[in-house]
């Protein structure tokens, strides 16, 4: 997290704000009038279409005919650890102070976006997520969040006491080194060597990571296949052919995903759950529950019992939760 300010301005209005989710594909973008106000003006602009930042952010002011206001937070698919900002899977380089000068604000901050979905999910209402397996919340334990997408986003919270305070993780869990537990799975990651190196859980368990999966399967099995060249795609012909590459390929996506959530689950000791975010997984609806995921996320030996008792939910919000983190964070840091 990293905040730029305005030294002239000493204490700027906290409302209305700016509010930004910015992912490798796509920037949402929405805004919050007052404390009370529900997010309004939300948009999304397409990365690719924008040659910077800057551009994009400009772009979303001019079409809901808005002036800068005082203060913006945005969330972004990047560690953030300083004035300093290049994405990892986009080319957007930028400096924040820069940022928030040429938006003429005077309070930048920027998060990573899971931290910003992270301080959301407290606040999700029930019918923005549905259970994928069983197991009761603890009210008193921490809770995990992770999401494919573009790339693999994990995040959590950890409480802070019994006042319903949190404080939330700013990681980059998605590149831990992704385990295999078959030697089919043993296969597909020495495929993947030959082209990586270091096999992260993003290398898989992401848009891309699907594409990828996909292809190593192909040329395991048979050596064809290299038509399909996103992650759509392979789902389409997954949904077509069940007995499919394309089709192996999203069963184990899926059981990859059980295991590092499983992963996560541990090590935060999240018996608060697990959130599932990002992009592809609120897209499989009923097939997802069909999957191996929650079989290997619970699939810990001895720590079965205590993984049953886990539950795992899917986000699944018409509007980015995020939106309303980066709300959350610029709350929590006010002057």
């Amino acid at each position: 997290m990293f905040e730029s300010r305005d030294p002239n301005v000493v204490s700027p209005a906290s409302y209305p704000r700016w509010l930004g989710d910015i992912g490798g594909t796509n920037a949402r973008f929405g805004w919050q009038a007052s404390e009370d106000s529900a997010i309004s003006h939300v948009q999304v602009l397409p990365c690719a279409e924008h040659a910077s930042i800057l551009d994009a952010a400009q772009s979303y002011l001019r079409a809901q005919g808005l002036s800068p206001p005082p203060c913006a937070a945005f969330g972004i698919a990047n560690p953030v650890t300083g004035d300093s900002v290049a994405m990892t899977n986009h080319h957007w380089k930028f400096s924040v102070t820069a940022l928030r000068e040429n938006l003429s604000l005077a309070r930048f901050l920027l998060l990573n976006d899971f931290t910003a979905l992270a301080l959301s999910l407290t606040q999700l209402p029930e019918s923005q997520k549905y259970a994928v397996g069983g197991g009761q919340a603890a009210l008193d334990a921490a809770i995990g969040l992770i999401g494919p997408g573009t790339g693999l986003g994990v995040s959590g919270l950890l409480p802070l006491g019994y006042q319903n305070k949190w404080l939330p993780i700013a990681g980059e869990g998605g590149h831990v080194s992704l385990s295999a537990t078959t030697a089919l799975e043993f296969s597909v990651i020495q495929q993947l060597q030959k082209r990586y190196g270091h096999v992260s859980a993003e290398r898989i368990v992401s848009g891309a990571g699907l594409v990828d999966l996909y292809h190593a399967l192909c040329a395991i099995n048979s050596g064809e296949g290299r038509e399909i060249i996103t992650p759509a795609d392979v789902m389409a012909r997954a949904q077509d052919l069940p007995l499919s590459s394309a089709n192996q390929a999203l069963d184990m996506f899926c059981g990859f995903l059980g295991s590092v959530a499983g992963d996560l689950a541990l090590t935060l000791g999240a018996r608060g759950g697990i959130y599932i975010g990002g992009g592809i997984v609120p897209r499989l609806g009923e097939r997802f529950k069909a999957s191996p995921f929650r079989a290997r996320f619970e699939d810990k030996g001895r720590f079965k019992s205590y993984m049953q008792a886990i539950p795992t939910w899917v986000i699944q919000s018409p509007v980015s939760p995020a939106l309303q983190g980066a709300s959350q964070a610029l709350s929590l840091t006010q002057w």
